[in-house]
C-alpha cells in the first residue's frame, strides 16, 4: 500500500486535510457521481503527508519560518522578494527514492487504464482550499500535457514550490490562514484532450447576482486555462434549473463571447529533454470565433451534470449548496468531463433576507462598457498596471485597469476601488477573487488600457444588469439595503414592469407576485435590432443593410431563427426571474418611426403624422404589412411556453382599438399555435382606449384580463399627446375623467370576472392614486423595479386602513 498515494475511489470530501480540497472533491464524485452519468477522469492524489515529508526531509521548514514569520504582506516589495526565495527553497528540494517510487508505480498504473500515450494534469490541491470560506482559485499552479516520469516529477515540485507565490502567501494572510499549516497535494489525473475539443467554467448559480435557479456556463476552444485566466471573453450559456428538472430541455440565454486565443499542447523541449513549455497559444481560427464552440447538446448534458453535483453536495450539507465546476470536453472520444468541483464562495454566503442594491444618482458619458462582475459601484483614479513592477504605484481607492488582472495582484484589489480589464470572462481566476473582495468589475472591456489615462476620474458600475459601464468622472451613488423579512405582505399584488434581460437575474431577489409588462421591443431594440420583415424579405432591403444583418444572424440556422431565438430567450430570462409566478409579456408595440429606427426597418415603414395613434399594436398583427412579423412573435413566445416550459408566460395584446379587432388577433394567434385555454395559455388585452372602458363587457368575452394602461390612457381621455411638450402641463393621470375611467375599468373586469391591472408609474408616483385604486379593489399594481419596496409598505398601510 503506498503511503504517498491515494486514488480517487479510495478518496471522499472528508480527506480534505489529507489531500487537500480538489483531490477530496474529485474522490467524492468519481465514488459517488459517475454511476449517475457524470464522466470524472481517473487519477491519484500524492498526499499532504508527502508534502511535508519532502520539506522535512530538506530542512526547508526552518528556512521557510525565517522568511515568512516577520513578513509584511501588504508591502508588495518585501512580498515579492520572499515569496522568490520561498519558491527557490522549494525547487531546490530533492524529492526522496521511495516517493518517486510510489508515484512512478501509480503512473504505470494509469497508462495501463488509458494506454502508454496518455497525458496527465498534474494540480496542485491545498489542504484549506475550495472550503465555503475561501475559494483559493488561482492561488496555487497547475500543469497540463505532462508526459513521463521524468516531466511529472518536475511538474510535482512546481506544484508545491506554488504554495509560496505571492498570491498564495497573501491571500493566506488576508483570509486567516497560517502559511505554514496549509500543505499541498497534488492532483494527477488522465488529461481530457481539450487542447483538440473545448473547455469551461460552470456555477449552479449566477455567480454575479446569486439567483440559485439557473446554471451558468463558459465555453471555449481548447484548454480552459484561458478562460481560468481572464485571457478570453469566452461564450456563455445558462439553462433554468426548475424547468430543466420538469423535463424540458432548452437554454436560457446565450452570449457570443470572441474566443481569440486555444491553448494547445506545446512540444518544446529543453536541453534536459523536459517540456519548457507544456501548452501554448494560437489564435482561434475566424470561422470557430463566430460561432458557438459547443451545441446545445453539450450545454444541456453540462447543467444536468452541475444540477447532479450540485444537489449531491446539498444533500450532503443539508442546504442549497451552489457550486463551481471546471469542465472538459475530449476531442478524441467526444465526451464530456468534470475535472473539478468546489462549492461557490461569494453569493452562497450572502444573507438571503437583505436586498443590497446599488443605484446611481447621478450619470455621465459612457466612455466603456464590458462585462460586469457583482452588482456594485465604485469610483476613483485610473491607475494602469502594464506590467507587475507598476503595482508598488497603486494608492488605495484607485481603479485598477490591466490588459488581465493576475490573482498575483490580489494585495492591490484589495485596496482598488474597482478593477477593468481589457480582456477574461465572468468566470475566470480575477473575476472570483474580485467577488470575494467585494469590488465592482469589468472584463472584457477590450479596450480600457488604451482609452483609459492614468489619473483619469471614472465610475465602474454593474448596477445595470451584465454590462458593466464606465462613465466620466466620479459620480454619486447610493446603497440601499432592504431587511425583506421586515417587509409586509399585501392583499392587492405588487407587480414588476421590466423589459430589460439582463436585469432580470438581478431583480429575481425582489418580492413580487410577478411580472405585470414585460417589453417585447426592448429585446428587439437592445438584443435582436433588426425589423423583423427585413429578416423575412431580404430582397427588399439594400446590400449594406443586408451585410450588416449578416452579421448579426452569424451563427443561427436562418434570420428568422434569429430572431425567435434571441427573442424567445430574452423573454424566457424575464420569466426565470419570477417562476412560477405569472409573467405577463406584451406583444410589440413599436410606433412606425421606432419600427423604422430599426436595421431595415426604412424600407418597411411608412411616414405618419401622428404615430402615436397610427400604425400600432393590434393593428399591425393582422395586416400584410406586418403579419409575418408578427407569425415569428408568435413563434418566438409558443417557444417560450411548450418548449422552454415557462408556461407563467400570460401574452397581453396592446393597444387594440375595437371588439372586431381583437378577435382578428386571437384568429391569427391560434392559427401560429397560441390558442387561449390551450396549454393553460391565457391572453390579456392593454385597457389604455376609451373604447376599452366602454365595451370591457364585449372584450371580456374575449380576453382573460385587463392591464390598464395609465399612460395612454390618460392622453386619449384628455386629448393629450404625451409626446408634445407645450401641451404637456395639461397631462395628468389624476384628472378625475381618468379616474373615473379606471374605475370604469376595474369594476368592468370584476363583473366579468376578469383579472385587472395597472402597469403605469402613477401609484408609485402619487399616494392618493394609489390609495383610489386599493379602494377600488384592483387585483394587481406593476411598478418599476426601484419603486417596489416603497410601495409594498404604502399600499399594506392602505390596505390596513381600506380594507
Amino acid at each position: 500500500m503506498s503511503q504517498y498515494i491515494k486514488w480517487f475511489n479510495e478518496l471522499g470530501i472528508e480527506d480534505v486535510d489529507l489531500v487537500g480540497g480538489k483531490n477530496a472533491s474529485l474522490g467524492e464524485m468519481y465514488q459517488n457521481l459517475t454511476q449517475e452519468g457524470i464522466r470524472i477522469p481517473n487519477g491519484f492524489a500524492i498526499t499532504a503527508d508527502a508534502y511535508r515529508f519532502v520539506l522535512e526531509r530538506n530542512d526547508a521548514w526552518g528556512k521557510l519560518h525565517t522568511l515568512l514569520d516577520d513578513l509584511d504582506p501588504d508591502d508588495v516589495t518585501q512580498l515579492q522578494e520572499r515569496g522568490k526565495r520561498c519558491r527557490e527553497i522549494i525547487n531546490n528540494c530533492t524529492l526522496p527514492d521511495e516517493m518517486i517510487d510510489q508515484i512512478d508505480q501509480a503512473y504505470q498504473a494509469l497508462k495501463e487504464e488509458y494506454g502508454d500515450d496518455v497525458s496527465l494534469a498534474v494540480r496542485s490541491s491545498a489542504t484549506a482550499e475550495d472550503s465555503p470560506e475561501a475559494s483559493f482559485a488561482g492561488q496555487n499552479e497547475s500543469y497540463l500535457n505532462i508526459q513521463g516520469l521524468d516531466a511529472l516529477l518536475d511538474a510535482y515540485k512546481r506544484c508545491l514550490a506554488s504554495n509560496f507565490t505571492d498570491r498564495s502567501i497573501h491571500y493566506k494572510f488576508v483570509h486567516g490562514f497560517d502559511n505554514m499549516k496549509v500543505y499541498l497535494s497534488v492532483v494527477v489525473m488522465k488529461m481530457v484532450r481539450s487542447d483538440i475539443g473545448e473547455s469551461g467554467v460552470m456555477f449552479s448559480i449566477d455567480s454575479e447576482t446569486g439567483f440559485k435557479d439557473v446554471v451558468f456556463i463558459n465555453a471555449a476552444y481548447g484548454l480552459g486555462e484561458n478562460i481560468v485566466q481572464g485571457s478570453i471573453a469566452p461564450d456563455s450559456f445558462y439553462v433554468h434549473k426548475p424547468t430543466f428538472k420538469k423535463g424540458y430541455r432548452a437554454v436560457l440565454r446565450r452570449k457570443l463571447g470572441s474566443k481569440a486565443l486555444k491553448m494547445i499542447f506545446s512540444e518544446g523541449i529543453n536541453q534536459d529533454n523536459l517540456a519548457v513549455e507544456y501548452t501554448k497559444n494560437i489564435d482561434t481560427p475566424k470561422e470557430e470565433k463566430e460561432k458557438f464552440c459547443i451545441t446545445d447538446e453539450d450545454v444541456l448534458l453540462l447543467a444536468d451534470y452541475a444540477i447532479k453535483i450540485e444537489e449531491h453536495y446539498s444533500k450532503q450539507a443539508g442546504y442549497q449548496k451552489p457550486m463551481d465546476m471546471e469542465w472538459a470536453k475530449d476531442g478524441v472520444d467526444g465526451h464530456i468531463y468534470i475535472v473539478q468541483a468546489r462549492p461557490e464562495t461569494v453569493e452562497s454566503r450572502k444573507e438571503d433576507r437583505v436586498l443590497e442594491m446599488y443605484r446611481l444618482k447621478e450619470q455621465s458619458k459612457v466612455l466603456l462598457t464590458g462585462q460586469a462582475v457583482g452588482t456594485k459601484i465604485g469610483a476613483g483614479k485610473v491607475c494602469k498596471i502594464v506590467d507587475p513592477s507598476n503595482l508598488k504605484d497603486f494608492k488605495v481607492g484607485d481603479v485598477l485597469v490591466a490588459e488581465t488582472t493576475s490573482p498575483d495582484w490580489e494585495p492591490v484589489m484589495k485596496i482598488a476601488s474597482a478593477i477593468v480589464t481589457n480582456t477574461g470572462g465572468r468566470t475566470c481566476h480575477a473575476a472570483i477573487v474580485s467577488r470575494e473582495l467585494g469590488k465592482p468589475a469589468i472584463v472584457g472591456v477590450e479596450n480600457a488600457v488604451e482609452t483609459l489615462v492614468d489619473g483619469q476620474e471614472i465610475t465602474v458600475s454593474c448596477a445595470e444588469g451584465e454590462t458593466g459601464l464606465i462613465h466620466e468622472g466620479i459620480l454619486d451613488y447610493e446603497v440601499i439595503k432592504t431587511d425583506l423579512s421586515t417587509l409586509p405582505k399585501t392583499k392587492t399584488q405588487i407587480m414588476m414592469n421590466l423589459g430589460n434581460p439582463d436585469m432580470a437575474f438581478t431583480l429575481a431577489s425582489l418580492p413580487v407576485d410577478g411580472i405585470g409588462l414585460a417589453r417585447m421591443e426592448f429585446i428587439i431594440n437592445t438584443s435582436i435590432k433588426v425589423h423583423p420583415m427585413a429578416l423575412i424579405h431580404p430582397e427588399k432591403i439594400d446590400e449594406t443593410t443586408d451585410r450588416k444583418i449578416g452579421q448579426l444572424t452569424t451563427g443561427y440556422d436562418n434570420p428568422e431563427s434569429y430572431f425567435v431565438k434571441v427573442l424567445s430567450e430574452g423573454v424566457a430570462s424575464i420569466a426565470s426571474a419570477v417562476y412560477p409566478n405569472p409573467c405577463v409579456v406584451r406583444m410589440s408595440d413599436f410606433k412606425t418611426n421606432e419600427y423604422a429606427s430599426l436595421l431595415g426597418g426604412e424600407f418597411f415603414e411608412m411616414d405618419e403624422a401622428n404615430p402615436m395613434i397610427g400604425f400600432r399594436g393590434a393593428s399591425r398583427y393582422t395586416h400584410p404589412n406586418y403579419e409575418e412579423g408578427f407569425a415569428l412573435e408568435c413563434a418566438a413566445m409558443k417557444h417560450v411556453r411548450e418548449e422552454m416550459g415557462f408556461d407563467n408566460v400570460i401574452l397581453m395584446i396592446p393597444f387594440c382599438r375595437r371588439v372586431e379587432e381583437g378577435q382578428r388577433v386571437l384568429d391569427a394567434m391560434e392559427k401560429y399555435g397560441l390558442k387561449r385555454g390551450e396549454n393553460g395559455l391565457k391572453i390579456y388585452v392593454m385597457c389604455e382606449i376609451p373604447n376599452n372602458v366602454i365595451q370591457i363587457d364585449a372584450f371580456s368575452k374575449l380576453f382573460d384580463g385587463f392591464s390598464i394602461g395609465s399612460n395612454d390612457l390618460t392622453q386619449l381621455t384628455l386629448g393629450v399627446d404625451r409626446d408634445s411638450e407645450i401641451v404637456a402641463f395639461d397631462y395628468d393621470e389624476r384628472d378625475p375623467g381618468v379616474m373615473k375611467m379606471i374605475e370604469m375599468a376595474v369594476e368592468g373586469a370584476k363583473r366579468n370576472d376578469r383579472h385587472s391591472g395597472i402597469c403605469g408609474q402613477g401609484p408609485s408616483d402619487y399616494p392618493e392614486m394609489a390609495e383610489a385604486l386599493v379602494k377600488m379593489g384592483i387585483e394587481s399594481i406593476s411598478l418599476n423595479p426601484d419603486t417596489v419596496l416603497q410601495t409594498i409598505v404604502h399600499i399594506s398601510e392602505l390596505e390596513s386602513k381600506h380594507l
